[in-house]
């Protein structure tokens, strides 16, 4: 549960933006997308070593040039 501690002079827009990037740093909607379906713990193996080999690739990229 999200909890935004706001003081009374403080207008709903500022509040409510307090309470998205809460949300957004909480990763409640990516937990959600995850539980929807089952993935293999071999797939989920693989995807991290192909996101692992993209960013050695990027970095390397980015000290060549």
């Amino acid at each position: 549960m999200l909890i935004i501690d706001s003081k009374d002079c403080e207008n709903i827009d500022k509040a409510l933006k307090k309470y998205k990037k809460k949300y957004e740093k909480s990763r409640t909607l990516n937990q959600l997308r995850e539980r929807q379906s089952f993935t293999k713990p071999s797939i989920v193996r693989r995807t991290q070593i192909l996101k692992a080999i993209y960013r050695r690739q990027m970095e390397m990229g980015a000290s060549e040039a």
